[in-house]
């Protein structure tokens, strides 16, 4: 994997292509766009000429719909990074896993041993640290979440594999308070009382949720909805001018990408994205290569482990 520039790494994908940046600002996208104006009308072959002058915004919304397809590129390649990093991850803990966990088994049994024989605190002491690095074994109970333990199937566990209830629904019993919020909301907010089809919408949306809090006898948040009734539907948010809408869609488009290259970063950064980075191209050998040097330190300590037994 290469990179383009510092901090702007560059994901590699299936055709090994560079993808290209989504414009950082409002005023490089527009520049692109003029840039590539006369390209675009040569492709045309003239067919705008004579049409009169072009309208403002149409650069801006070149530049966005570049921006755009650059972005939908590099999410594309993001995704296939991704994706190879997290399969070489579960390919590095099935071959290497057990291999790890022998090693961490064999530098506790030497330094237990190393301790047996001379008795030294400070041995004693690293013999403790090295068998609190040996991951146990997790019992059953914990491997299944309590659904099955050494007598076999919790009585949770059994009922609802017999589809009887598990416990009996809590019964829920409003108070006169609760009961006088919800009939008031009720007569307020009920949809027959719309005009349009949109104000209907918003009050069943908001009528549904005020039966969920009647159902959960929640005082608490009926009281909200109450105070959210009464101050009325948000105002609708100014209409904005063509020239900002694409303004502020390259803004967020910008402001996208500068998330997507933090975790491009965070990938090629992990220790999975490091290794597979070493070899792109088989990274099955490269396992077979770590897996060669494992077991050579494996077969190191256990002749080590087996001087301190026998001396």
């Amino acid at each position: 994997m290469t990179q383009d520039a510092p901090g702007e790494p560059t994901i590699r994908n299936d055709d090994e292509q560079d993808v290209p940046d989504v414009p950082d600002a409002t005023t490089d996208a527009t520049k692109d766009a003029d840039a590539t104006e006369g390209a675009s009308e040569a492709a045309d072959g003239g067919a705008g000429a004579g049409s009169g002058p072009e309208r403002p915004e149409a650069r801006l919304e070149r530049a966005v719909r570049a921006a755009e397809q650059a972005l939908i590129e590099f999410e594309i390649a993001l995704e296939t990074f991704r994706v190879e990093v997290e399969n070489f991850s579960r390919l590095h803990h099935q071959r290497l896993g057990p291999m790890y966990a022998r090693l961490d088994e064999l530098d506790a049994m030497i330094a237990e041993a190393r301790a047996t024989r001379s008795g030294d605190p400070e041995d004693l002491r690293k013999a403790r640290e090295a068998r609190a690095m040996v991951q146990p074994m997790p019992g059953i109970e914990e491997l299944f979440h309590d659904w099955l333990d050494s007598d076999g199937l919790s009585a949770e566990a059994a009922a609802m594999l017999t589809d009887q209830p598990v416990q009996p629904p809590k019964r829920v019993r409003p108070t006169d308070e609760v009961r006088k919020l919800y009939r008031d909301l009720a007569r307020k907010a009920h949809p027959d009382l719309a005009q349009e089809e949109t104000e209907r919408t918003r009050r069943e949306e908001f009528i549904t949720r005020v039966n969920a809090a009647y159902g959960r006898g929640d005082e608490g948040l009926l009281r909200q909805l109450a105070e959210e009734w009464a101050a009325g539907p948000a105002p609708e948010e100014p209409r904005v001018s063509e020239n900002e809408e694409l303004y502020a869609r390259l803004d967020w488009l910008a402001r996208r990408k500068e998330l997507l290259t933090l975790l491009a970063q965070e990938l090629e950064q992990s220790a999975i994205g490091a290794m597979l980075q070493m070899a792109p191209d088989d990274p099955d050998r490269l396992l077979e290569e770590i897996a060669e040097q494992l077991l050579a330190e494996v077969s190191g300590r256990e002749s080590e482990l087996a001087r301190l037994v026998q001396s």
